[in-house]
């Protein structure tokens, strides 16, 4: 039996392998060789989201990127991604997995995100909504 696979369902997992192949130059590289089946069971994951007040959104941007490669250089962050909405410039959506809720806690008291945290009230419309999520999925968390 034959399968037909959509080209944008074959254009998103394509871009999915890019972007975890590697960073680009000048950013923080990705963790080595780190492997779906090697995130530990207690890993902690958070998607987050930001907007930008009007007006803003380009200079809540340019505060945002520099978080990209100082949380991939904390000691237990596993992934981090930051994502921009094409069709909303200026709503960002984070993506994050530490090997801990402690890591995760730790990562929110350095001083890079709690000086990001505090242009907030200036740049976002409103402060941000935090999803604290458990993966699934990976042979550590899930046996089909």
């Amino acid at each position: 039996m034959s399968y037909m696979i959509p080209r944008r369902t074959i254009t998103a997992a394509l871009a999915a392998l890019v972007l975890m192949g590697g960073a680009a130059p000048g950013i923080a590289q990705d963790k080595a060789g780190l492997r779906y089946d090697e995130i530990p069971s207690g890993a902690y994951a958070v998607v987050a989201e930001v907007r930008a007040k009007p007006g803003m959104e380009d200079a809540l941007r340019e505060a945002t990127l520099p978080l990209v490669p100082q949380v991939r250089s904390e000691p237990n962050n596993l992934l981090y991604f930051l994502h921009e909405n094409r069709e909303a410039p200026g709503h960002f959506i984070f993506y994050e997995i530490f090997a801990s809720r402690a890591d995760f806690e730790a990562h929110n008291a350095t001083p890079h995100v709690q000086t990001w945290f505090a242009r907030l009230p200036e740049l976002a419309d409103g402060g941000v909504t935090v999803l604290r999520m458990k993966p699934l999925g990976n042979s550590a968390t899930f046996s089909p």
